[in-house]
Protein backbone atom coordinates (compact mmCIF):
# COMPACT_ATOMS: atom_id res chain seq x y z
CA UNK A 1 0.00 0.00 0.00
CA UNK A 2 2.80 2.36 0.79
CA UNK A 3 4.31 1.39 -2.51
CA UNK A 4 1.97 2.14 -4.61
CA UNK A 5 0.96 5.83 -2.56
CA UNK A 6 4.43 6.56 -3.44
CA UNK A 7 4.10 5.28 -7.15
CA UNK A 8 1.42 7.37 -7.13
CA UNK A 9 3.10 10.64 -5.39
CA UNK A 10 5.96 10.18 -7.94
CA UNK A 11 3.38 10.46 -11.30
CA UNK A 12 1.70 13.20 -9.55
CA UNK A 13 5.50 15.07 -8.90
CA UNK A 14 6.42 14.20 -12.28
CA UNK A 15 2.96 16.26 -13.69
CA UNK A 16 3.39 18.83 -11.93
CA UNK A 17 6.79 19.59 -12.79
CA UNK A 18 6.01 18.85 -16.39
CA UNK A 19 2.88 21.44 -16.07
CA UNK A 20 5.51 23.93 -14.82
CA UNK A 21 7.78 23.96 -17.39
CA UNK A 22 5.12 23.86 -20.09
CA UNK A 23 3.95 27.15 -18.45
CA UNK A 24 7.37 28.46 -18.34
CA UNK A 25 7.94 28.36 -22.13
CA UNK A 26 4.88 29.49 -22.75
CA UNK A 27 5.73 32.60 -21.26
CA UNK A 28 9.05 32.98 -22.41
CA UNK A 29 7.55 32.22 -26.29
CA UNK A 30 4.69 35.19 -25.46
CA UNK A 31 8.07 37.58 -24.33
CA UNK A 32 10.69 37.10 -26.99
CA UNK A 33 7.56 36.69 -29.75
CA UNK A 34 6.83 40.65 -30.19
CA UNK A 35 10.55 41.44 -30.06
CA UNK A 36 11.51 39.02 -32.79
CA UNK A 37 9.90 40.69 -35.01
CA UNK A 38 12.69 40.94 -37.22
CA UNK A 39 16.56 40.98 -36.73
CA UNK A 40 16.76 44.97 -36.54
CA UNK A 41 15.22 44.14 -33.17
CA UNK A 42 17.58 41.81 -31.91
CA UNK A 43 20.27 44.49 -31.96
CA UNK A 44 18.35 46.54 -29.41
CA UNK A 45 19.38 43.84 -26.82
CA UNK A 46 23.18 42.77 -25.10
CA UNK A 47 24.46 39.87 -26.72
CA UNK A 48 23.84 37.49 -24.23
CA UNK A 49 19.60 38.24 -24.47
CA UNK A 50 19.40 35.56 -27.33
CA UNK A 51 21.41 32.74 -25.86
CA UNK A 52 20.05 33.33 -22.90
CA UNK A 53 16.54 32.48 -24.34
CA UNK A 54 17.86 29.69 -26.20
CA UNK A 55 19.24 28.19 -22.89
CA UNK A 56 15.50 28.00 -21.21
CA UNK A 57 13.92 27.50 -24.31
CA UNK A 58 16.14 24.53 -24.98
CA UNK A 59 15.82 23.56 -21.22
CA UNK A 60 12.55 22.84 -21.14
CA UNK A 61 12.52 21.07 -24.80
CA UNK A 62 14.84 18.78 -23.14
CA UNK A 63 12.67 17.29 -20.78
CA UNK A 64 9.59 17.50 -23.69
CA UNK A 65 11.87 15.62 -26.01
CA UNK A 66 12.30 12.58 -23.84
CA UNK A 67 9.20 11.71 -22.72
CA UNK A 68 8.02 11.99 -26.66
CA UNK A 69 10.83 10.23 -28.04
CA UNK A 70 12.13 13.03 -30.08
CA UNK A 71 15.42 14.32 -30.42
CA UNK A 72 14.27 17.72 -29.73
CA UNK A 73 14.97 19.23 -32.65
CA UNK A 74 11.32 18.76 -34.12
CA UNK A 75 10.11 21.26 -31.42
CA UNK A 76 13.60 23.48 -31.64
CA UNK A 77 13.62 23.93 -35.27
CA UNK A 78 9.74 24.84 -35.91
CA UNK A 79 9.96 27.48 -32.77
CA UNK A 80 13.31 28.80 -33.11
CA UNK A 81 12.71 29.58 -36.88
CA UNK A 82 9.51 30.96 -36.10
CA UNK A 83 9.52 33.05 -32.52
CA UNK A 84 13.47 34.10 -32.74
CA UNK A 85 15.41 36.03 -34.90
CA UNK A 86 17.72 33.53 -36.58
CA UNK A 87 17.89 32.57 -40.53
CA UNK A 88 16.21 28.95 -41.09
CA UNK A 89 19.67 27.73 -42.01
CA UNK A 90 21.25 27.92 -38.96
CA UNK A 91 18.26 26.93 -37.36
CA UNK A 92 18.58 23.93 -38.92
CA UNK A 93 21.93 23.16 -38.14
CA UNK A 94 21.74 23.97 -34.88
CA UNK A 95 18.65 21.76 -34.87
CA UNK A 96 20.56 18.88 -35.73
CA UNK A 97 23.42 19.05 -33.11
CA UNK A 98 20.92 20.11 -30.33
CA UNK A 99 19.13 16.74 -31.11
CA UNK A 100 22.06 14.90 -31.35
CA UNK A 101 23.40 16.30 -27.73
CA UNK A 102 20.01 15.32 -25.94
CA UNK A 103 20.11 11.74 -27.48
CA UNK A 104 23.91 11.66 -26.43
CA UNK A 105 22.54 12.72 -22.71
CA UNK A 106 19.59 11.02 -22.45
CA UNK A 107 20.69 7.62 -24.19
CA UNK A 108 22.76 5.99 -21.47
CA UNK A 109 20.07 6.40 -18.44
CA UNK A 110 17.64 4.32 -21.03
CA UNK A 111 19.81 1.88 -21.27
CA UNK A 112 20.95 1.60 -17.94
CA UNK A 113 16.90 1.10 -16.90
CA UNK A 114 16.30 -1.15 -19.82
CA UNK A 115 13.90 1.04 -21.90
CA UNK A 116 16.01 1.73 -25.07
CA UNK A 117 16.91 -1.57 -26.52
CA UNK A 118 20.18 -2.18 -28.91
CA UNK A 119 19.12 -4.70 -30.90
CA UNK A 120 16.28 -2.93 -31.97
CA UNK A 121 17.71 0.30 -32.67
CA UNK A 122 21.55 -0.88 -34.54
CA UNK A 123 19.80 -2.28 -37.81
CA UNK A 124 17.71 0.84 -38.03
CA UNK A 125 20.52 3.20 -37.28
CA UNK A 126 23.00 2.07 -39.63
CA UNK A 127 20.38 2.25 -42.49
CA UNK A 128 18.93 6.09 -41.34
CA UNK A 129 21.95 7.24 -40.50
CA UNK A 130 23.69 6.64 -44.34
CA UNK A 131 20.35 8.32 -45.90
CA UNK A 132 20.60 11.34 -43.42
CA UNK A 133 24.29 12.60 -45.32
CA UNK A 134 21.72 12.80 -48.68
CA UNK A 135 18.76 14.47 -47.13
CA UNK A 136 21.49 17.11 -45.96
CA UNK A 137 22.60 17.81 -48.88
CA UNK A 138 19.17 18.01 -50.53
CA UNK A 139 18.16 20.19 -48.03
CA UNK A 140 20.73 23.02 -48.08
CA UNK A 141 19.37 22.96 -51.60
CA UNK A 142 16.08 23.24 -51.79
CA UNK A 143 13.72 26.96 -50.78
CA UNK A 144 13.35 27.42 -47.39
CA UNK A 145 9.19 27.75 -47.65
CA UNK A 146 9.33 24.02 -49.53
CA UNK A 147 11.45 22.59 -46.74
CA UNK A 148 8.97 24.15 -44.57
CA UNK A 149 5.96 23.40 -46.03
CA UNK A 150 6.89 19.59 -46.73
CA UNK A 151 7.95 19.73 -43.13
CA UNK A 152 4.49 20.75 -41.71
CA UNK A 153 2.59 18.34 -44.07
CA UNK A 154 4.88 15.48 -42.91
CA UNK A 155 4.57 15.29 -39.18
CA UNK A 156 0.90 16.06 -39.11
CA UNK A 157 0.21 13.44 -41.60
CA UNK A 158 2.22 10.88 -38.79
CA UNK A 159 -0.87 12.69 -36.18
CA UNK A 160 -3.48 11.61 -38.09
CA UNK A 161 -2.18 7.96 -38.17
CA UNK A 162 -0.89 7.85 -34.29
CA UNK A 163 -4.70 9.50 -33.40
CA UNK A 164 -6.31 6.41 -35.57
CA UNK A 165 -4.37 3.66 -33.96
CA UNK A 166 -5.29 1.62 -31.19
CA UNK A 167 -3.54 -0.60 -28.46
CA UNK A 168 -0.51 1.25 -29.08
CA UNK A 169 0.42 1.59 -25.34
CA UNK A 170 1.13 -2.50 -25.68
CA UNK A 171 0.58 -3.32 -29.30
CA UNK A 172 -0.58 -6.67 -29.88
CA UNK A 173 2.39 -9.06 -32.11
CA UNK A 174 1.13 -12.77 -32.48
CA UNK A 175 4.28 -13.57 -34.42
CA UNK A 176 7.89 -12.40 -35.01
CA UNK A 177 8.93 -12.26 -38.11
CA UNK A 178 11.96 -14.20 -39.30
CA UNK A 179 14.30 -11.24 -39.81
CA UNK A 180 13.69 -10.01 -36.20
CA UNK A 181 13.74 -13.77 -35.18
CA UNK A 182 17.51 -14.19 -36.96
CA UNK A 183 18.78 -10.53 -35.01
CA UNK A 184 17.06 -11.19 -32.01
CA UNK A 185 14.73 -8.47 -31.46
CA UNK A 186 12.89 -9.07 -28.44
CA UNK A 187 13.14 -8.29 -24.74
CA UNK A 188 11.51 -7.74 -21.58
CA UNK A 189 11.19 -4.69 -19.35
CA UNK A 190 9.55 -3.73 -16.16
CA UNK A 191 6.46 -1.32 -16.26
CA UNK A 192 6.53 0.60 -13.04
CA UNK A 193 2.58 1.97 -13.72
CA UNK A 194 1.45 -1.38 -14.06
CA UNK A 195 4.31 -2.91 -11.51
CA UNK A 196 4.94 -5.89 -14.10
CA UNK A 197 7.44 -7.52 -16.72
CA UNK A 198 6.09 -6.60 -19.88
CA UNK A 199 7.89 -9.39 -22.87
CA UNK A 200 8.11 -7.74 -26.40
CA UNK A 201 8.39 -8.59 -29.78
CA UNK A 202 8.44 -6.79 -33.24
CA UNK A 203 7.18 -7.75 -36.74
CA UNK A 204 7.28 -6.29 -40.28
CA UNK A 205 10.82 -5.42 -39.97
CA UNK A 206 11.70 -5.61 -43.56
CA UNK A 207 8.84 -2.87 -43.81
CA UNK A 208 10.06 -0.75 -41.20
CA UNK A 209 14.08 -1.12 -42.78
CA UNK A 210 12.53 0.25 -46.27
CA UNK A 211 11.10 3.49 -44.49
CA UNK A 212 14.07 3.95 -42.60
CA UNK A 213 15.97 4.94 -45.59
CA UNK A 214 13.12 7.85 -46.67
CA UNK A 215 13.33 8.41 -42.84
CA UNK A 216 17.01 9.21 -42.68
CA UNK A 217 16.77 11.31 -46.27
CA UNK A 218 13.71 13.41 -44.62
CA UNK A 219 15.72 14.18 -41.05
CA UNK A 220 18.69 14.98 -42.80
CA UNK A 221 16.49 17.50 -45.79
CA UNK A 222 14.38 18.58 -42.24
CA UNK A 223 17.71 19.36 -39.86
CA UNK A 224 15.51 18.44 -37.06
CA UNK A 225 16.64 14.66 -36.33
CA UNK A 226 14.53 11.85 -36.61
CA UNK A 227 12.68 11.09 -33.59
CA UNK A 228 8.89 12.18 -35.23
CA UNK A 229 9.13 9.55 -37.33
CA UNK A 230 11.25 6.79 -35.56
CA UNK A 231 8.34 6.73 -33.22
CA UNK A 232 5.38 5.50 -35.22
CA UNK A 233 7.65 2.84 -37.11
CA UNK A 234 8.88 1.18 -34.00
CA UNK A 235 5.63 1.20 -31.96
CA UNK A 236 2.75 1.24 -35.05
CA UNK A 237 4.67 -0.56 -37.92
CA UNK A 238 7.02 -3.05 -35.88
CA UNK A 239 4.79 -3.21 -32.51
CA UNK A 240 6.90 -2.60 -29.77
CA UNK A 241 5.60 -0.88 -26.85
CA UNK A 242 5.29 3.10 -26.76
CA UNK A 243 7.92 3.39 -23.71
CA UNK A 244 10.09 0.76 -25.68
CA UNK A 245 9.85 2.75 -29.10
CA UNK A 246 10.12 6.25 -27.45
CA UNK A 247 13.18 5.15 -25.59
CA UNK A 248 14.70 3.38 -28.75
CA UNK A 249 13.71 6.20 -30.50
CA UNK A 250 15.99 8.73 -28.24
CA UNK A 251 18.75 6.46 -28.39
CA UNK A 252 18.83 6.22 -32.24
CA UNK A 253 19.23 10.10 -32.59
CA UNK A 254 22.85 9.64 -31.19
CA UNK A 255 23.70 7.72 -34.33
CA UNK A 256 22.00 9.12 -37.17
CA UNK A 257 21.73 12.80 -36.81
CA UNK A 258 25.68 12.93 -36.13
CA UNK A 259 26.27 11.89 -40.17
CA UNK A 260 23.85 14.98 -41.04
CA UNK A 261 25.02 17.75 -38.64
CA UNK A 262 28.74 17.26 -40.19
CA UNK A 263 27.18 18.36 -43.60
CA UNK A 264 25.45 21.33 -42.09
CA UNK A 265 29.14 22.15 -40.09
CA UNK A 266 31.45 21.24 -43.09
CA UNK A 267 28.47 24.11 -45.23
CA UNK A 268 28.90 26.96 -42.68
CA UNK A 269 25.49 26.45 -41.61
CA UNK A 270 26.31 26.41 -37.57
CA UNK A 271 26.44 29.40 -35.36
CA UNK A 272 28.48 28.65 -32.34
CA UNK A 273 26.01 31.41 -30.29
CA UNK A 274 23.29 29.40 -30.96
CA UNK A 275 24.40 25.73 -30.61
CA UNK A 276 26.52 26.61 -26.79
CA UNK A 277 23.56 27.72 -24.80
CA UNK A 278 20.99 25.50 -26.45
CA UNK A 279 23.43 22.49 -26.73
CA UNK A 280 23.81 23.22 -22.24
CA UNK A 281 20.20 23.30 -21.81
CA UNK A 282 18.68 19.91 -23.95
CA UNK A 283 21.07 17.92 -21.80
CA UNK A 284 20.03 19.30 -18.60
CA UNK A 285 16.63 18.93 -19.36
CA UNK A 286 16.98 15.35 -21.00
CA UNK A 287 18.53 14.19 -17.60
CA UNK A 288 15.30 15.33 -16.47
CA UNK A 289 13.48 13.76 -18.91
CA UNK A 290 14.76 10.37 -18.17
CA UNK A 291 13.71 10.09 -14.25
CA UNK A 292 10.50 11.85 -15.49
CA UNK A 293 9.85 9.26 -18.37
CA UNK A 294 10.33 6.21 -15.87
CA UNK A 295 7.58 6.85 -13.68
CA UNK A 296 5.05 8.09 -16.24
CA UNK A 297 2.07 6.01 -17.65
CA UNK A 298 2.53 5.03 -21.38
CA UNK A 299 -1.25 6.42 -22.12
CA UNK A 300 0.05 9.88 -21.18
CA UNK A 301 3.34 9.62 -23.51
CA UNK A 302 1.24 8.59 -26.19
CA UNK A 303 -1.12 11.45 -25.40
CA UNK A 304 2.46 13.50 -25.33
CA UNK A 305 3.88 11.92 -28.49
CA UNK A 306 0.63 13.36 -30.33
CA UNK A 307 0.32 16.85 -29.03
CA UNK A 308 4.09 17.56 -29.50
CA UNK A 309 3.80 16.77 -33.02
CA UNK A 310 1.17 18.10 -33.79
CA UNK A 311 2.41 21.83 -32.52
CA UNK A 312 5.33 21.19 -34.47
CA UNK A 313 3.94 20.60 -37.06
CA UNK A 314 1.10 23.33 -37.51
CA UNK A 315 3.78 25.26 -36.72
CA UNK A 316 6.43 24.71 -39.73
CA UNK A 317 3.22 24.45 -42.31
CA UNK A 318 2.16 27.84 -41.00
CA UNK A 319 6.02 29.27 -41.91
CA UNK A 320 6.11 27.17 -45.11
CA UNK A 321 3.07 28.93 -46.47
CA UNK A 322 3.71 32.61 -45.07
CA UNK A 323 0.73 32.24 -42.38
CA UNK A 324 1.16 34.04 -39.52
Amino acid sequence: MLLKKLKTSKLLISLAVLSILFTVSTSVLASTEAAAGSVEAASAHAWWFWPLILFVLSFVLGVFAVLAGVGGGVLYVPIVSGFLPFHLDFVRGAGLIVALAGALAAGPGLLRKGMADLRLAIPMALIASACAIIGAMIGLALPTNIIQTLLGATILGIVVIMIKAKKSEFPDVPKSDSLSQALRITGVYHEPTINKDVAWKVHRTPMALGLFVVIGIMAGMFGLGAGWANVPVLNLLMGAPIKISVATSKFLLSITDTSAAWIYLNNGAVLPLMVAPSVVGIMLGSFIGVKVLAVTKPAIIRIMVIVVLGIAGLKALFKGLGIG
